[in-house]
């Protein structure tokens, strides 16, 4: 089982326009999408379209639009009632796969519904294989509410406790990787903020220092970082190796989401007790289709081609060299 917290989910919209966004002007759309969303919300809708066991903790009342589009998609979750209606957000794509995203600030938690939603994780973490902590946290919860969960975690659980990761941005990312989580997910500027090393472009646009800005976090006590580098692949370090993983050239349909099911596949493989490059590829794989579908949609593991997938050892004094794939055959996923 893989518990997913989303502390400020939301409503997501997408629409697809036939052209480039026209600022001030009038557009009409191809099309539009609607699905539950926030970062932990699609990890578990994207590990359930997999078959793997995973549950959803986030705020939000029964009758919420998200917890009932949840429900819909057969997505099991547990909601926590806050007695107000959580936000939507909206993207807009553009033809080339750019995409502008207005996301709304979300509901206050109060300081008994953060303890409440606290003492939920705790409760659903019991014999779970992975919690993932996972988006930005609403107005009123503080930066360290994930690092505190991680420790509370930890501390009740003990040796039971599950793998910890963390995908988030800004203060609650920066506080939660001192609390050493098992795993890291970082994009390029996220990377560039935690280690501060350089800034997202630049390290997006070599390796070699993604690698470098990893392995202060994982000197750090992080236990792994995968970095997911948009239409540059991704890169995961532990403190036994780097990997980079790449695609052959795709059009983007839609971005969003493809981060969140990155991790998803990394997760999924994982749970299946595969290795660090296996994980990786599943996750490049995963980013990818995520990436060639429509709206917030998120890939099933059949949709997903992890032979396409590239894996380049980035050790330090090697000559990089590809990895031979050690996934099972296609038919037999």
């Amino acid at each position: 089982m893989i518990v997913t917290l989303t502390p400020n989910p939301s409503f997501d919209r997408t629409i697809e326009l036939a052209g480039p966004l026209a600022r001030g002007e009038v557009q009409r759309a191809l099309a539009a999408h609607g699905e539950p969303g926030g970062k932990g919300v699609n990890i578990c809708r994207a590990l359930e379209a997999s078959g793997i066991a995973s549950l959803a903790i986030l705020p939000g009342d029964p009758d919420d639009p998200v917890l009932l589009a949840l429900a819909n998609h057969g997505v099991p979750h547990v909601g926590l009632p806050i007695d107000a209606p959580l936000r939507s957000n909206v993207a807009i794509t553009e033809p080339d796969g750019t995409t502008t995203k207005v996301n709304e600030p979300g509901p206050a938690l109060s300081l008994q519904q953060q303890r409440a939603l606290i003492d939920l994780v705790l409760e659903q973490s019991v014999g779970a294989s992975w919690l993932v902590l996972a988006g930005s946290v609403p107005p009123g919860v503080p930066d360290d509410f994930y690092a505190q969960i991680i420790r509370e975690v930890r501390a009740r659980l003990g040796s039971r406790a599950p793998k910890v990761a963390v995908d988030s941005s800004g203060g609650p990312l920066a506080a939660a990787a001192l609390a050493h989580p098992d795993l890291l997910k970082p994009n390029g500027e996220e990377l560039a903020e935690l280690s501060g090393l350089f800034d997202g472009d630049t390290l997006e646009a070599n390796t070699d220092l993604v690698v470098d800005a990893a392995r202060i976090l994982i000197a750090g006590g992080v236990g792994a970082v995968l970095a997911t580098l948009g239409a540059r692949g991704a890169v995961l370090v532990t403190a036994n190796g780097s990997w980079l993983a790449t695609t052959p050239p795709m059009r983007a349909v839609s971005t969003v989401g493809a981060g969140d099911s990155a991790l998803a596949g990394y997760l999924l493989q994982s749970n299946l007790g595969a290795s660090a490059v296996d994980c990786l590829r599943q996750a490049a794989a995963h980013g990818a289709a995520a990436a060639s579908l429509p709206g917030s949609t998120v890939p099933a593991l059949h949709q997903t081609n992890p032979r396409a997938v590239t894996v380049t050892d980035l050790a330090p004094e090697s000559v990089p060299r590809p990895v031979l794939a050690t996934h099972p055959k296609e038919d037999d996923q």
